[in-house]
């Protein structure tokens, strides 16, 4: 594996290892903040930190009038729509459970990259697909394949999946022309505007009364930080030389530390089914990456 490929995976797990914290650290947020208020304040701070590095070291790049429209799409689907669902879905389950649906992305991103860019669903990804879905399953259902969970939430959080399938679509056009400070700065930048009637309409007067601890602060400008931040960055750069079927199956890793994570931190039970679905979510993760000589051989036939 040359430099430059260690620095692309490498990119991809962090921004995974991130977004799987954000599901633990805004349960520690919610015990005082409402979840609109919650994205709006990380998208300021992550904004501002972001304009503030990009300007000082020059990586700010002017969007053409044609992309302005792409942009505006973008920062819709992520942060907004998909922040929506997330947020609101992670209110009515369990951190893990939130996770694992986000997980299914890997699912529905193929037939959108398919129709949308041409991008070839090779039989390697679609064998990493079922074999991670099926590791979803063994995490979300019991014994009596019986899902206990919000009907609301799940909606929600599949809203989430929806959205980030659709982001995905719109930042590969970008992608190509762009940085990804650029992006994700433009992008959240948007998004504020898109969370600022809602905030004011619901959730000013509370944000008003709130008294938050140094926890719930420290939890937010790690939200901002490391999920709004570091994370787009590190998941653009991925999906710039990856494409979006590759890099999406990584999120399947999602679940896997979000569980581990919330055992630790939130005390959230980590049971040896969950340990066994973990482990078939990782095997199809590295199923879709690797070579498979068998499939090779029978596609030149």
């Amino acid at each position: 594996m040359n430099k430059q490929s260690i620095l692309v995976y490498g990119s991809i797990i962090l921004a995974m290892l991130f977004w799987s914290f954000s599901f633990v650290w805004v349960k520690i947020v919610y015990l005082v903040y409402n979840p609109i208020t919650t994205v709006f304040l990380r998208l300021i701070i992550s904004t501002a930190l972001l304009f503030i590095i990009g300007k000082s070291i020059g990586r700010i790049q002017k969007i053409n009038k044609c992309d302005r429209v792409q942009l505006v799409l973008l920062a819709f689907f992520e942060p907004f729509l998909y922040f929506m669902g997330e947020s609101f879905g992670l209110k009515l389950v369990s951190s893990t459970l939130g996770a694992v649906i986000i997980s299914t992305i890997p699912l529905f991103s193929p037939i959108a990259a398919y129709f949308f860019h041409k991008e070839k669903i090779s039989p390697k990804i679609v064998l990493g697909i079922l074999v991670s879905i099926i590791g979803v399953g063994v995490i979300i259902f019991n014994k009596q394949l019986n899902l206990i969970a919000s009907p609301v939430g799940i909606a929600l959080l599949f809203l989430a999946v929806g959205s980030a399938v659709a982001y995905s679509t719109v930042l590969k056009n970008l992608a190509s022309k762009y940085n990804p400070l650029t992006l994700i700065s433009y992008q959240n930048l948007v998004g504020i505007i898109f969370f600022l009637p809602p905030f004011l309409i619901f959730d000013l007067q509370y944000f008003i009364s709130a008294q938050p601890t140094t926890e719930v602060w420290l939890a937010i400008i790690q939200l901002a930080v490391f999920a709004s931040s570091l994370a787009f960055i590190f998941f653009t750069y991925g999906l710039k030389y990856l494409g979006i079927n590759k890099s999406n199956i990584f999120i399947n890793a999602i679940p896997v530390f979000t569980a581990i994570f919330a055992f630790f931190v939130l005390n959230e039970t980590l049971s040896f089914q969950k340990m066994m679905g973990i482990s078939i979510v990782i095997g199809g993760l590295f199923l879709s990456q690797a070579k498979l000589k068998f499939l090779k051989i029978r596609t030149k036939k």
